[in-house]
This record gives structure tokens, C-alpha cells and sequence, in this order.
């Protein structure tokens, strides 16, 4: 991926821009004697996607997700069913407003190269004012990083990996072939299959480590973009 032929990036929202707010679910779950510390909840988020691409499983199922959650910040094993679900109730959509910090600095630095960006998110109708409100970028010029358009899923009616919702996005970039195009997501199944049905080229953003037999390209941080880029 060093050798500069890819031109523009798109991202996803949740797990690559925006967490589930820590400062939220830190002291929820410390209750049941999980850590309340962010970073903490942030490895709990990865380690929930990583449950969830490997269960296979849907856009609308979260149980593989809650229950690794849970693990990750070491809530209590007799409480990890009860917590889970209280996890799943409260981790509503609104929630993924968390910005993460070398997502906010990776986009800045892009924007400064004059990378073409936008954004493909599976949201519930929110994720475009979120994005601003938590100052990570918005659809335009503005006051934080410009995005070329916002898609969200629920706007659209299709939703990843249907490779259609990709379309939306392609046509805010139509001096790039799609090829030339990076697609950084955090889920196997929504991201990677999706942006490869596209004619994409998926990235996961695997902080982690999670996926160390992967046949595709990982990224720890979005700050590893810059040198991938020609």
C-alpha cells in the first residue's frame, strides 16, 4: 500500500471516527465491577467488533459485540449477561459521539495534503450531526475538516455491505476509479466485504491487533494514512 496509487479515502463513522461515549458507559458498567477507564473502553470496542466479525454476524446483531464488551473492561462473570444487555439498551445511536483524538489529527493532516475524503456510514439518521457536534468534520466547508459528502445509511435506504450505499460517495469523487479509492472500516463483514464488492480498497482500522491472519490491510491508527497516500 506504499506505492501511492491510491488517491482518496472514505470512512466509516463508528469505530474509525466516533467510539460509544466511554465517559458514558465507564461508569455504567463499573456497577458491575467493569473498569470505568477510557482506554479501557476503547479496547472493549474493537474487542466487541472482533467478537462480531467473527460470530458473522448482521448490522442489527450486537450480542456477540455486548457480551466481549463486557469481558474486555473484566465485569464481574456473574454480571456479564445482565450487563450486556443493559449495554445493548444504552448504547443507542446518539451515543457514537465519542471523537477519537488520532482519528481528529490524522483527518487534519489529510485535509492539509488535500486528500479527497468523505464519509459511508451504516447510522440511524444522526451521523452527520454528530460529526460535527463532536468537531471531527462535516459535509462541506466548515469549521473542522471538510468532508465531500456524509452518507448515512438510514438517509439512503441501503446500508453496508450492500456495495450500492458506496455509490452515493463514488459520485462526490468521480476523477478517482474506485480502485484508487481507500475504504477504512472497523468490521470484517460490513466494511471489508462491502468496499470489496465496490470495487474498493478496504482498510481495517485494527488497533489491536485483532485480526492477525487477515487476507486483507490493516491500520492501528488513521495517522498511518498519511504515508500510504501518493
Amino acid at each position: 500500500m506504499s506505492d501511492g496509487r491510491f488517491e482518496a479515502v472514505l470512512f466509516d463513522a463508528g469505530g474509525v471516527l466516533v467510539l460509544p461515549d466511554p465517559t458514558v458507559l465507564g461508569p455504567l458498567l463499573a456497577a458491575y465491577g467493569g473498569s470505568a477507564e477510557i482506554d479501557d473502553h476503547r479496547r472493549a470496542h474493537y474487542a466487541g467488533m472482533a467478537a462480531k466479525s467473527r460470530a458473522a454476524a448482521s448490522e442489527s446483531d450486537w450480542d456477540s459485540y455486548n457480551l466481549a464488551y463486557v469481558e474486555s473492561v473484566d465485569v464481574d462473570p456473574d454480571l456479564r449477561l445482565i450487563a450486556a444487555s443493559i449495554l445493548d439498551h444504552t448504547r443507542s445511536a446518539a451515543l457514537w459521539r465519542w471523537a477519537i483524538p488520532e482519528s481528529v489529527r490524522a483527518l487534519r493532516a489529510l485535509e492539509e495534503r488535500g486528500v479527497p475524503m468523505s464519509v459511508v456510514s451504516n447510522a440511524s439518521g444522526q451521523i452527520a450531526w454528530v460529526l460535527s457536534h463532536s468537531g471531527v468534520c462535516q459535509e462541506g466547508p466548515g469549521e473542522d475538516v471538510a468532508m465531500r459528502i456524509v452518507v448515512d445509511s438510514h438517509v439512503v435506504g441501503v446500508a453496508k455491505p450492500d456495495p450500492r450505499i458506496f455509490g452515493f460517495a463514488l459520485e462526490m469523487h468521480p476523477e478517482t476509479d474506485p480502485e484508487r479509492i481507500l475504504y477504512v472500516g472497523d468490521s470484517v463483514v460490513m466494511d471489508v466485504a462491502g468496499a470489496r464488492a465496490a470495487g474498493l480498497h478496504p482498510v481495517l482500522l485494527d488497533p489491536f491487533d485483532d485480526h492477525p491472519d487477515a487476507d486483507f490491510d490493516r491500520i492501528g491508527s488513521l495517522l498511518e494514512l498519511d504515508g500510504l497516500l501518493g
